[in-house]
């Protein structure tokens, strides 16, 4: 008995566009950028040809998955439902662990979209999505401005970069890195204070 495949019903183009980008997501995520044509297909349940039926290009395709993947929204939400009046180093460590849960989630993500060429709304997206993520910590941090040496925006800035470092980064060591020690290196330093009154 022949083994057939299973035939997807017929979408609209919008409709096929997002089936596989949602296909795509999770081998990108498996293979990075050399996932093929072929695995996107497969994991859609379609034909390889009905992929440039509504993308012109494998890359196009790859571009507008990694900008789905990397969408900002659900880690946005989580921080503006951190709650304002907590005190500083509260709201500072949980702000740590969605960022590091956020980037180690997406390592993969973020190498693929490393070597990709991101031009026109691929790049401006990323850029958008930067500084919606930096005005969403910097909200976190502000009703504390007047306990920081730095301005909210300058140690949002500090905990992104020592976060993306510490996931990306030659040197990185997420594990050893919880959202309170973050919080803690950010508002405490390395020093040992001993005898302070």
């Amino acid at each position: 008995m022949e083994n057939k495949r299973r035939r997807v019903p017929a979408l609209a183009p919008e409709e096929r566009r997002a089936a596989l980008i949602a296909a795509t997501i999770p081998l990108l995520h498996e293979h990075g950028v050399d996932v093929s044509t072929r695995q996107i297909a497969q994991a859609a349940g379609v034909a390889e040809g009905t992929i440039f039926g509504v993308f012109d290009t494998k890359t196009s395709l790859v571009v507008c998955s990694v900008i789905k993947a990397l969408d900002p929204e659900p880690t946005l939400a989580a921080l503006a439902a951190i709650d304002r009046d907590r005190p500083l180093r509260e709201r500072l460590t949980r702000a740590a662990e969605l960022i590091h849960a956020r980037f180690a989630e997406n390592a993969q993500i973020m190498a693929a979209a490393r070597k990709l060429v991101m031009t026109g709304d691929a790049s401006g997206h990323m850029v958008s999505n930067r500084e919606a993520l930096h005005n969403a910590l910097t909200d976190v941090i502000a009703p504390g401005a007047d306990e920081l040496r730095r301005s909210p925006a300058a140690v949002a800035s500090l905990l992104l970069l020592f976060c993306g470092a510490n996931t990306y980064g030659p040197f990185g060591d997420p594990d050893n890195f919880s959202g309170e020690e973050t919080a803690s290196l950010l508002l405490d330093g390395l020093l040992i204070r001993r005898g302070t009154h």
